[in-house]
């Protein structure tokens, strides 16, 4: 039913709630907080609207009805007075759409984390919990920001730390499988582990005869090699001598500034072969569970194609004959501690 309004082109306050299919309480509400203000006062004091009101009351409701919190609808209706101002209807939607995405995540994270449980079997129940316990939901990734921050070496340049963690911290599913949430709890896990302390990637064992250390120098040269390596490591085709294979030497090379040489090339392969920790290794084999890994090969999976075509390549020159020669000094790899 219509209302009409009364001879002087307004509404009381009950008129106006009628109208708009709401309750008085509603529009006092609004009234109050400077949402709906009203035209005039009557000569006994009572709250007169225009019929402008009820199009701004029908704002208030809609906006409302999507979640909008009162300080923002009293944004878009400052706009709605102010057409030259910033589109805060938009900044609106767009901030509850990234509130709303947060929340659907969490939700699927959840409920990938509730199948998890319900699907293992009861000695595996107790470990789970205690892993999922440990995390946010939806999670993020600082703590493993926080590991590779302690592992790679101090000093390397804001450029080249921020492209090692971007490669090496892998990106979280929005719609994770329950094995996803597994293998991330484990991951978090291994990047909490106490053991962490005991990775000493910062200081190189062997230091060039100047003295000096260049940590940047080695890893500038691995980020390149592992880049070459990327393709035959996502096409799984075996490890092979090329040009990834000699970025990859050349990288330690150029550390302890000495060249690479079929001697080098031979007792880098032994050193490597003895550089190794057991968390640097379960990180990279959960991190490949993750679907990011899909795409691009984590950096161990590409670290270990590169030894193994160093390990290949030295046994051939075994078998041709070459000997070794002077000790290279000991070059940290980028995955291993």
């Amino acid at each position: 039913m219509t209302v009409s309004a009364s001879a002087d082109g307004m509404w009381s306050i009950g008129e106006l709630a009628e109208q708009a299919g709401v309750t008085v309480k509603t529009v006092r509400f609004y009234s109050d907080r400077g949402l709906l203000p009203e035209a005039i006062r009557s000569a006994g004091g009572h709250r007169r609207y225009g019929p402008e009101a009820l199009d701004r009351l029908r704002l208030i409701r809609s906006l409302r009805t999507l979640d909008l919190p009162l300080p923002q609808v009293d944004r878009v209706l400052a706009q709605e007075d102010a057409p030259g101002a910033t589109d805060a209807l938009e900044d609106a939607v767009a901030g509850q759409l990234r509130e709303l995405g947060t929340q659907l995540s969490s939700l699927r994270w959840r409920e990938a984390a509730l199948q998890l449980l319900r699907d293992c079997t009861p000695g595996e129940r107790a470990e789970r919990l205690r892993l999922i316990g440990a995390v946010s939901i939806p999670p993020n990734t600082d703590a493993l920001v926080r590991f590779w921050r302690h592992v790679f070496p101090a000093r390397l340049p804001a450029r080249l730390l921020s492209t090692l963690l971007e490669a090496a911290v892998p990106q979280l599913p929005a719609d994770p499988t329950p094995s996803q949430v597994l293998a991330f709890v484990r991951l978090h896990a291994v990047a909490t582990d106490t053991r962490v302390r005991d990775i000493d990637i910062r200081r190189l064992a062997s230091r060039p005869p100047d003295g000096t250390c260049r940590p940047a120098v080695l890893y500038e040269g691995l980020v390149e090699a592992c880049a070459l390596a990327s393709a035959d490591v996502r096409a799984q085709r075996p490890p092979h001598a090329g040009e990834a294979l000699d970025c990859f030497v050349t990288a330690h090379a150029a550390l302890h500034d000495t060249r690479d040489t079929p001697a080098f090339r031979r007792q880098l392969s032994a050193q490597l072969a003895r550089i190794a920790h057991p968390l640097i290794d379960r990180y990279w084999q959960l991190a490949g569970e993750l679907p990011s890994a899909s795409s691009q090969p984590t950096i161990g999976a590409m670290d270990d194609w590169l030894r193994a075509a160093l390990d290949a390549e030295v046994s051939r020159m075994s078998e041709s004959g070459v000997c070794a020669g002077h000790d290279p000094g000991e070059g940290r790899p980028l995955a291993r501690a």
